[in-house]
């Protein structure tokens, strides 16, 4: 484990030595002040609250390296996941770690597992992370992933109940399988106030899974940049130097990674009143991390 006073030198010198550097150290500053207003302006009644279990049952813990990384789906947390295994010493390279083993191998420990003090003590001394992602485009990555590819839990839980309830003359094998579900379809559910099956991580809103309104996060990553940002990151808290951050694509790594234009192309199925309302409903996470109007209509 790195010490306390070497974890010291290493962050001064990230924070302070080179122009790569002074730019992060200054976007980071930016994009902290950005979030404080922003929430500022939704809470103008600052009040202290301690953080519920729920709101920081996403947060997972590196406890070597002094790390509380708030899971973010279909912004890079599959990798991410894999580089906390990695800084914990839990696997010799990272990409042996296969996704089941990133998501579900009980490897990593959630902050809610502690008790309240120890809670209390991460959230007070840890360096606290979150990565983000453009709202539209974090959208279709996660229908495409949930809904155009085999899934076992997510066509007969999800899209049974969303073709049931929003496609008229439905077949008796779309009722069944729930396969086949469109992006209105799954628009119309995302936007009912009564959805037939509850909210998921993979669309929630990061307003909502990271609770940055309570929780004073260390630092703001972006999916748009991911590298540069995740790599400065592992240096300023002393990652060993053969800790990198991956950019390889696990799930269905034949396709197309999701893009702006493929973000587009998806969200000219809808209409302007669609786009409108989905906008709206990711409106807290575009003013939060500073994410520009996707289309020049929405208002």
């Amino acid at each position: 484990p790195v010490t306390k006073h070497r974890r010291k030198q290493l962050l001064k010198s990230a924070l302070s030595g080179g122009e790569e550097s002074l730019q992060q150290r200054r976007t980071q500053e930016s994009r902290r002040h950005l979030l404080t207003a922003t929430c500022s302006r939704f809470h103008p009644v600052h009040s202290i609250r301690r953080a519920t279990l729920q709101q920081v049952s996403r947060i997972y813990v590196e406890d070597r390296f002094r790390l509380l990384y708030c899971e973010v789906p279909k912004a890079a947390c599959s990798n991410w996941k894999r580089v906390l295994m990695m800084l914990g010493g839990r696997a010799h390279s990272i990409q042996d770690i296969p996704h089941d083993m990133a998501h579900y191998s009980n490897q990593l420990r959630r902050l809610d597992s502690y008790d309240r003090a120890g809670i209390a003590e991460r959230l007070r001394s840890y360096t606290k992370v979150l990565f983000t992602r453009e709202p539209f485009e974090r959208l279709v990555s996660a229908f495409r992933d949930k809904f155009e590819s085999p899934n076992s839990y997510y066509h007969p839980v999800f899209g049974r109940a969303i073709i049931s309830r929003y496609r008229a003359n439905a077949t008796g094998s779309a009722l069944k399988t729930g396969a086949g579900v469109t992006f209105r379809e799954f628009v119309q559910y995302l936007l009912d106030m009564h959805r037939p099956v509850g909210m998921d991580i993979h669309w929630e809103q990061v307003s909502k899974l990271c609770s940055p309104c309570l929780i004073p996060y260390n630092f703001i990553g972006k999916f748009e940049s991911l590298e540069e940002d995740a790599n400065f990151l592992l240096h300023s808290i002393g990652a060993p130097d053969n800790i990198t951050f991956p950019d390889f694509k696990d799930r269905n790594p034949l396709e197309e990674r999701t893009s702006s234009r493929i973000t587009r192309e998806y969200f000219s199925q809808l209409n302007g009143t669609e786009r409108q309302k989905v906008f709206e409903f990711y409106y807290r996470d575009y003013l939060m991390f500073s994410y520009p109007k996707p289309f020049p209509d929405l208002h």
